[in-house]
């Protein structure tokens, strides 16, 4: 196999500048990543010879008017104009207002359609919003048996049926399209329990991520026990329990639609990928090495190759599986000694690099610290998934460009921690979810002026539970 030149970029984000250790560090990333999502998100070369437009910006009047006059002869825009045009629209105006409770919000996410929005508070309180009307309240539910907070959430691909956990080995099911608004665990509603624990478990563990699989038949599960767990709904029961890491699982999420491979990412520094098809499933199929610390989320670009995974590190890298390795050496280099969840990430650390770092790039800007903080690909609709974007624990949402590594924009108006955040699937529309209290969304144009859910500087509140961010 021929190997892959490494294109370079860009430079360090104005957060990093401050740091002479990083002044002249250039973002590189795999050639063959930056062709393919280049090709996905820009002009095709049949589009800008039509254009006479070479290398230059096209805008969207040019575009347009090209389509009308069928210049390209394909009578339409392929899915990368559609995607070149839309991605100048980003959802960086606002925000607005969609709930604001006592207690800080962890999760914000769009169902895969976009119609509904699910916000998960600490409170035990999960809402679920019509992203269609309005964002009016769908279903309220009050949670059962909850240990710190609701750790995630997983709404089955039909809608019809949310999952929640939390720090147990418990994972609750309760239907969101029964007729009833409000859902109070066992008392208005059901909540089904699904238990992840073995009869020969010495303690308690708690659950850090669950999926659903694509065809809505199984759950799977990270925690706390080091393991993966896969639950059969039909059958009732745990299926498969993987001891998978030396350290908390606190990512896990399937590769694509097939749902034979599953990646893993856990405090021991490492992602792993796991194949179900094949006959010894204990065993992960490679591992993949390059982080610093522990990974505390992993989301998969869909298409069987390549994933991303935030870290403690203060990174995201880029992974392809087909570069993983057998086997991973003990060597991370970790010359300090710090505790994330109360502690600044150690300055002498921030730039140590991995002796046998696999990732395809790595993108450097936001902050991981207190919390669990997750990151994704921007929609493959609207923007070609040209984009990164991440919560950060400096009260910021921010939005990476894959192919230059560069901050695109920094979305700034929170009075704490982001731990979560989600793009519209269709829309240009984000929202976040914050430890102030606040779910808010993030649009790609202005709205009335009169608006009663325009959020305006001074409105930001610290964290409802009384954390003063320090940074």
């Amino acid at each position: 196999m021929r190997s892959k030149r490494k294109t370079c970029h860009g430079g360090p984000s104005q957060q990093e500048q401050d740091s002479p250790a990083v002044a002249n560090e250039v973002f590189v990333i795999d050639e063959e990543v930056s062709h393919l999502t280049r090709l996905k998100s820009e002009p095709s070369e049949k589009t800008r010879a039509c254009l006479h437009a070479g290398k230059s910006h096209i805008s969207t009047f040019k575009l347009l008017s090209s389509r009308e006059s069928n210049r390209s002869g394909f009578g339409r825009f392929s899915s990368a104009d559609c995607s070149y045009a839309l991605r100048k629209h980003l959802p960086v105006r606002g925000p607005w207002c969609v709930d604001s409770m006592d207690c800080a919000a962890y999760i914000s996410q769009f169902s895969l359609d976009g119609s509904l929005l699910i916000g998960a508070f600490r409170g035990g309180r999960i809402r679920i919003y019509n992203a269609d009307k309005k964002w009016k309240i769908h279903k309220d539910i009050t949670c059962k048996s909850l240990r710190w907070t609701v750790s995630d959430i997983a709404l089955s691909p039909d809608q019809q049926y949310l999952a929640y956990s939390s720090l147990s080995p418990t994972v609750h099911i309760v239907n969101v399209q029964n007729a009833p608004k409000q859902s109070h665990a066992n008392i208005t509603d059901v909540h089904e329990g699904l238990n992840f624990s073995a009869a020969d478990d010495e303690s308690s563990f708690g659950i850090f991520s669950i999926k659903f699989s694509k065809d809505g038949r199984e759950l799977v599960v990270g925690n706390s026990n080091e393991s993966i767990c896969i639950y059969d709904l039909g059958a009732n029961k745990v299926t498969e329990r993987i001891h998978a890491h030396v350290a908390d699982v606190n990512a896990v999420t399937f590769a694509d639609e097939s749902g034979g491979v599953l990646y893993s990412g856990s405090d021991d520094s490492l992602c792993k990928v796991w194949d179900r098809r094949c006959h010894n499933r204990a065993k992960p199929v490679g591992v993949l090495a390059g982080h610093l610390d522990g990974v505390t989320f992993i989301d998969s670009h869909g298409d069987g190759h390549y994933f991303i995974s935030n870290c403690k590190d203060q990174t995201i890298k880029l992974w392809d599986i087909r570069k993983l390795s057998s086997a991973t050496k003990d060597c991370t280099p970790k010359a300090y000694e710090w505790d994330y969840r109360w502690m600044t990430y150690p300055s002498e650390a921030r730039f140590l690099k991995h002796p046998y770092d696999q990732s395809l790039a790595t993108f450097r800007g936001h902050s991981v610290l207190r919390t669990l903080i997750r990151c994704y690909f921007s929609p493959m609709h609207s923007t070609g998934q040209r984009y990164i974007y991440t919560g950060s624990s400096d009260q910021c949402v921010y939005i990476y460009d894959v192919a230059t590594g560069n901050v695109v924009e920094t979305l700034k108006w929170h009075g704490s921690i982001v731990r979560d955040c989600s793009w519209h699937p269709h829309l240009p529309t984000l929202v976040s979810s914050s430890w102030d209290g606040y779910l808010v969304r993030w649009e790609a144009t202005e709205e009335e002026d009169d608006d009663p859910t325009t959020l305006n500087k001074g409105k930001q509140k610290m964290c409802a539970e009384g954390y003063t961010f320090t940074l």
